[in-house]
């Protein structure tokens, strides 16, 4: 199997943006000195670990304790300027009928989940940073209003423009944060909640409960099994030999789409959005299907899903011996999504089979 060195260098040439590069780079570098530190005294029980997402030249990956949750603005009339910090964001808006007031995006690579005419749609919009929001290019936009779906876009990446920065250029913020960070997530109501605010900022709050019932519609029709759940783990990143496994940890919408599939995290025990495993604890917990986040390798989906798929770590698991394997972009994952409803039905689909 490749090491984590040659994995991270990826390969060139195969039409991979350079801000993907980067982002995993940084991101590998943080998961190195992260694990570096790992360590348990209950061997059962993950530790927190820093994660290839976490940096500040990462895309979103949900929230740390410490993240404060702003109150959604009040606004005397809808904005008529909008910029947003990311795709996803703006594919919030555009579900809403009020993309015509967008502006500009930063991070349109969270467009790539979509597909038909809501793709072609958003694609139209004006790419203000393909990054993660320079703040120089989003005040240059002379917004009245910008909208992420991460607090980490207002001031956590580098460059992206913090809330008081906008506010002193005369735009207030909209933001999507978990205010229950730190307690394990079951749901995703992170969603549904940031769909409600900016429904409500804009004016069209029935149009926002439609676009809820929706999704709740979509949640409902997911097909499971009876039963117990599925043990799921969830990573980005293959596992090394001799190296802790960095997984998703049970707070975060990853672990509520997770359980709204049918499944049950193996590390939702670590209350943080990441957690870290000995190579004998996966095993021991033995996953019944792996979840492949997909969007921060350098490589295709399907060099990171053959990298993880053969990991001599999780060789044991009977995720690996059924080949229960199943790759879901970040960007409907771990942010809050119109298509968060899609990445259910696309894990429940493997669990159950």
């Amino acid at each position: 199997m490749r090491d984590n060195c040659s994995w991270r260098q990826g390969r060139p040439g195969r039409g991979v943006n350079s801000v993907k590069s980067l982002r995993w780079t940084a991101g590998a570098a943080l998961v190195a000195v992260g694990l570096s530190a790992c360590g348990t005294a209950d061997p059962a029980r993950p530790a927190v670990a820093s994660s290839p997402e976490s940096s500040s030249s990462m895309k979103m990956g949900g929230h740390s304790k410490g993240v404060a949750c702003p109150e959604p603005p009040r606004l005397a009339s809808p904005p008529r300027r909008v910029v947003t910090m990311d795709g996803g964001a703006a594919a919030v808006l555009q579900r809403l009928g009020v993309a015509d007031r967008i502006v500009g995006t930063a991070a349109p690579d969270f467009f790539a989940a979509f597909t038909g005419a809501e793709a072609a749609a958003l694609a139209t919009i004006k790419v203000l940073d393909p990054g993660q929001g320079n703040a120089e290019a989003v005040i240059a936009a002379k917004p009245d209003l910008v909208v992420g779906s991460s607090p980490y876009s207002f001031g956590g990446f580098d460059g992206t423009p913090t809330v008081d920065q906008l506010a002193k250029a005369g735009a207030k913020s909209l933001i999507a944060c978990d205010a229950a960070q730190g307690t394990m997530r079951n749901d995703i109501a992170v969603t549904t909640t940031f769909i409600k605010q900016a429904a409500k900022v804009f004016g069209v709050e029935q149009r926002g409960a439609d676009l809820v019932a929706q999704i709740v519609a979509s949640l409902d029709k997911v097909k499971r099994t009876s039963g117990k759940p599925v043990r799921v783990l969830a990573l980005s990143t293959p596992p090394a030999a001799g190296q802790p496994v960095t997984a998703r940890g049970g707070t975060g919408l990853a672990n509520g789409v997770i359980t709204l599939a049918g499944g049950e995290n193996v590390a939702k025990d670590a209350l943080q959005d990441y957690a870290s495993l000995s190579a004998e604890e996966v095993v021991r917990r033995d996953p019944e299907a792996i979840v492949v986040i997909s969007g921060f390798s350098p490589s295709s989906d399907e060099d990171l899903l053959n990298a993880i798929r053969g990991s001599s770590v999780l060789a044991g698991t009977t995720a690996a011996k059924q080949n229960r394997f199943v790759v879901v972009p970040q960007s409907i994952l771990l942010s809050p999504s119109v298509l968060n409803g899609e990445a259910v039905a696309k894990i429940a689909e493997v669990l159950h089979r």
